[in-house]
């Protein structure tokens, strides 16, 4: 379709999912300069696409105009609600290319019920995203988010780290005191602490604020593009299965994972950087959960548990040969 010339792409959260949406951005505007390209999601997460050069629009759940007609519409949400609006923004000629995300409801349905995996291959989100759409081919690069131009306060010289201890699922969080600890560890090795988080997560910023003496607490109001600058100054970045993973993948910095109930088959690991991925393989009884739960439902909660801070430690040193 050389004359594509309206594209709309659909996902509506969460901030993860949407940064995973960059590499398909990319090369969908790689494979068709010359298109306009719209993009509809929830406006709260507007910010990490907000600057990006590929996008024309972005269209927002709550005022989005279903009179425009698109040449080819791509759906990676694939729910209820955005099967509804792609019926509605078709052409009334038939001729929109529509193609929908085709999630692995199955592979991970048996994964988490009954711990049989059906995952041939392990692929990541904007793998599976890719291979939705006809003849898309991903580049080598990461994920993308532009930060824009604004002010921000300078920090003062230091060997930054940054700690992510925040998850919107209590278990896919690594404990705050084993936060603590492996943040305690690294500020005798003279590294410098950040906390980085959104709003959910002010309280458990505050609270390692309190346990790790000279730590610089830069949770905020979820104000992603400042979050975003900050975690650029850092090394390296710690975190759990989280929005903030991903943001540190798109900034491309090097970034240890803390996996507990999620498992790297479902395809959210941090796409194409310098990455550790630290997970309890012993277990019989991970994953749990594709989202996470609020408590672990065998009430040892050992994939975090077992993952010591000491070892975490280690394997960090090793990774980022420190």
């Amino acid at each position: 379709m050389s004359n594509v010339k309206k594209i709309l792409i659909i996902r509506f959260s969460a901030l993860g999912d949407i940064l995973l949406t960059t590499p398909i951005i990319r090369s969908i505007k790689n494979k068709y300069p010359d298109s306009e390209i719209d993009f509809l999601m929830k406006k709260e997460y507007s910010d990490a696409l907000k600057f990006n050069p590929c996008i024309n629009n972005l269209l927002f759940l709550d005022s989005y105009d279903t009179k425009t007609n698109f040449d080819i519409i791509i759906d990676l949400q694939n729910n209820l609600l955005s099967s509804k609006i792609v019926s509605k923004k078709k052409s009334g000629n038939g001729t929109t290319k529509v193609y929908s995300f085709r999630k692995p409801q199955l592979k991970k349905f048996m994964l988490v019920n009954f711990k049989i995996n059906l995952y041939k291959e392990i692929l990541q989100i904007p793998e599976m995203y890719s291979a939705s759409i006809p003849d898309l081919s991903l580049d080598e690069k990461g994920l993308d988010l532009y930060l824009g131009d604004f002010g921000y306060m300078d920090l003062q010289k230091g060997n930054y780290i940054g700690l992510c201890p925040g998850s919107r699922h209590f278990t896919k969080r690594y404990p705050i005191n084993y936060f603590a600890e492996l943040g305690n560890l690294f500020s005798a090795k003279g590294f410098n602490i950040i906390l980085f988080g959104g709003e959910s997560d002010k309280m458990i910023c505050r609270e390692l604020e309190n346990k790790i003496p000279g730590s610089l607490n830069l949770c905020n109001d979820n104000d992603l593009l400042l979050t975003g600058r900050y975690i650029n100054e850092c090394k390296f970045v710690i975190t759990n299965d989280s929005g903030l993973m991903h943001v540190a993948s798109a900034m491309q910095k090097p970034v240890v994972a803390l996996f507990g109930s999620s498992v790297k088959e479902f395809g959210f690991a941090p796409y194409k950087n310098k990455n550790l991925l630290l997970e309890n393989n012993s277990l019989s009884c991970r994953p749990c959960s594709h989202y996470g739960r609020e408590e672990c439902p065998k009430k040892h909660f050992n994939c975090m548990m077992k993952l010591m801070p000491s070892l975490v430690y280690k394997k960090i040193i090793e990774f980022m040969e420190i």
